[in-house]
């Protein structure tokens, strides 16, 4: 009996997905629950685990290739090993394929002219064939360059952005016009000359679509939002005090350690509560104020910036979250983050003090309006309540802000609230 194996549900809004690598071969063994093959979407990666025990009968995506939800990616067969004869039987043929030479290599020169086939605006995915109908092309004048010969949304791409379009609808369809640029349109496609690879050494590799998919967003939010940042700064010493007192016996009790971001995150919601514009979002021509707390945490993986979630943060202690972020962390470098977890957000919190920023502008992650920037805490002088000069634990914070919906006053006051309550940690638990 063969199982077929599909492509999963990957989440609101995603559609796709790219073929990163099988763990698997043909003619090999699979348990139950054991990972296939690892898929890249826009958000995060993900394993397909076998649903059967049995044997990896046939492949039916190759890495690299671009799949729909509900694709047909594998078949299973369930018990024997089923593909070995398979193997075999080219090894058995071989001598018949090299007596017949005339009959064997017509066919062989014969293959190119089905090749072609794939770039039929009927036997297009989804994906690319909306790509093709909406700038009127025929796909069988756009070279192929996905496994077995499919086109992919790249190869369409580039065939625009060489000035593949047709004459016509160059003209009349503005929605090609983005794409292919102001490069007027030519008669033939010309693709362009390929860059030189220094003799010194060069690595040239596939942009991962997680990579893509961040470049795509922060333009987007660039060219859409008015975007603004406003700095302050925030004297840590009272913080680090009280966590220098407190971190051993929080960690024995709670079994996780005392950090700062649960009091960023404490004091976030509280300035979100008091200025609700910074928590809302702009959809359309309407305004929608958010009456609940889900905080982004951004945390850096060797594949790219990853967004999860803290729901519902204005109802969590502080142990709650610092489990929770210090679970993101870890999954999210082993890309076991799941979709839900990266849907939603009002409001994200980043820390390239971890890195060792010293300041910086973060953009917004769009359709939020803001963004707190945390830095590296470093030792400054200062004027204390008294004007004597002492030595702070200074941290500069960057509030970035769309400022189609926040004023300038909302986005300082916000900054200015955080900073009261981040140094004198009481008023945290006082809420004043």
């Amino acid at each position: 009996m063969a199982t077929e194996v599909h492509v999963p549900t990957l989440g609101e809004s995603v559609s796709e997905a790219s073929i990163m690598r099988w763990f698997k071969k043909p003619g090999e063994a699979v348990a139950v629950d054991e990972s296939l093959v690892e898929l890249e979407t826009d958000k995060v990666t993900v394993e397909v685990p076998s649903p059967v025990a049995g044997t990896l009968s046939d492949i039916a995506a190759e890495e690299g290739a671009e799949v729909e939800v509900g694709a047909l990616l594998c078949t299973i067969a369930e018990g024997a090993a089923a593909p070995a004869p398979k193997e075999e039987a080219p090894k058995a043929e071989a001598p018949k394929e090299e007596a017949p030479k005339p009959a064997a290599e017509k066919p062989a020169e014969a293959a190119p002219a089905p090749a072609a086939a794939p770039a039929s605006n009927d036997t297009l995915s989804p994906a690319v064939a909306k790509m093709v109908t909406e700038n009127d092309l025929d796909a069988s004048k756009i070279p192929a360059t996905g496994p077995k010969g499919n086109l992919t949304k790249e190869d369409v791409q580039n065939f625009l952005s060489g000035g593949g379009a047709k004459a016509a609808p160059a003209a009349k369809a503005p929605a090609a016009a983005p794409v292919g640029g102001p490069k007027p349109p030519v008669a033939t496609y010309e693709p362009l000359p390929d860059r030189p690879m220094d003799p010194r050494g060069e690595e040239r590799v596939r942009m991962p679509k997680l990579r893509k998919v961040i470049a795509t967003r922060l333009k987007e939010a660039q060219n859409t939002a008015a975007m603004l940042t406003t700095f302050n700064e925030i004297d840590m010493t009272a913080m680090m005090e009280l966590r220098k007192d407190y971190k051993d016996k929080f960690e024995k009790k709670h079994n996780v350690k005392l950090g700062f971001m649960s009091f960023f995150v404490k004091a976030s919601v509280i300035a979100l509560q008091e200025l609700p514009a910074v928590n809302a979002e702009i959809y359309g021509d309407e305004i929608i104020y958010k009456n609940y707390y889900d905080i982004g945490i951004a945390v850096g993986t060797p594949s790219g910036l990853v967004v999860p979630v803290l729901r519902d943060a204005d109802k969590k202690s502080f142990a709650e979250i610092e489990g929770t972020i210090a679970d993101f962390g870890r999954r999210a470098r082993d890309g076991k983050l799941s979709m839900a977890e990266m849907m939603g957000g009002t409001f994200t919190i980043t820390n390239g003090g971890v890195f060792g920023s010293l300041m910086s502008t973060p953009i917004i992650n769009p359709p939020q309006s803001g963004i707190l920037g945390m830095h590296k805490i470093q030792k400054r002088p200062i004027c204390d309540a008294e004007g004597n000069i002492v030595v702070g634990n200074m941290m500069y914070v960057a509030h970035s802000y769309d400022h189609r919906i926040i004023d300038g006053r909302e986005a300082v006051t916000y900054l200015v609230r955080l900073k009261e309550m981040l140094e004198d940690p009481a008023r945290l638990l006082l809420d004043v």
